[in-house]
């Protein structure tokens, strides 16, 4: 999805904040280490995840690729949502959850707001050999971050498979909003993806691939 986004700091809130990305004001959901050293109007880069629901594209953002890599994988756990997993960053650095999840300390997961002794357990074990040695995962973000990233298009047909669509659908309905839309050719993700489910019509009872 939305890989990155580097704008201008508009607005800061305690744990969110406005770029704006070519006059276009993005609100970012973020953690407070993320922010520490903002300030409004400088020029700020987060590495980014885009969690699409049916009723909305809520985008959370990191300083590191490191902390989005483990905001991914705590994803995977059942139970837990976006919120939770910025909670446990919000925190914790990634290497501590990372030394946490490897020595079984359900005691200091718990000290996260939300994250009872049973969802601590479901964490550890859910992860177990999911959340590589810190050296390790930098080597493989160094590695992922060569490699040329899918078109924005590409990102809205995979939306749009998550939302329940087949891949046959959702590439024939871009195709449509796009010759309907051609300005939005070059347009950020969210942008074409709002357009083409408006063209789509109903899609109410989609579930999204991201957990509540």
């Amino acid at each position: 999805m939305i890989h990155s986004l580097t704008g201008l700091v508009q607005h800061i809130g305690p744990s969110t904040v406005v770029l704006d990305i070519n006059g276009v004001g993005m609100l970012v959901n973020t953690t407070p280490r993320a922010l520490a050293e903002v300030r409004y109007g400088d020029e700020l880069q987060l590495q980014t995840a885009l969690i699409v629901r049916e009723d909305a594209l809520t985008l959370y953002g990191f300083g590191t690729a490191d902390e989005r890599s483990v905001f991914d994988t705590l994803l995977s756990v059942s139970g837990i949502g976006p919120k939770l997993a910025l909670a446990m960053l919000a925190l914790y650095e990634p290497a501590q959850i990372r030394a946490a999840v490897a020595d079984h300390d359900d005691k200091a997961l718990s000290k996260v707001p939300g994250v009872g002794p049973k969802t601590a357990k479901r964490i550890i074990l859910e992860l177990a050999g999911k959340l590589l040695p810190a050296e390790d995962a930098a080597a493989a973000n160094s590695t992922a971050e060569a490699v040329p990233t899918a078109s924005n298009q590409d990102h809205v047909i995979a939306a749009l498979t998550t939302l329940g669509w087949s891949n046959k659908e959702a590439g024939a309905a871009l195709s449509a909003s796009l010759k309907a839309n051609p300005e939005l050719v070059d347009a950020p993700v969210d942008q074409i993806l709002r357009r083409t489910l408006a063209d789509l019509g109903q899609h109410t009872g989609t579930r999204a691939g991201a957990r509540k």
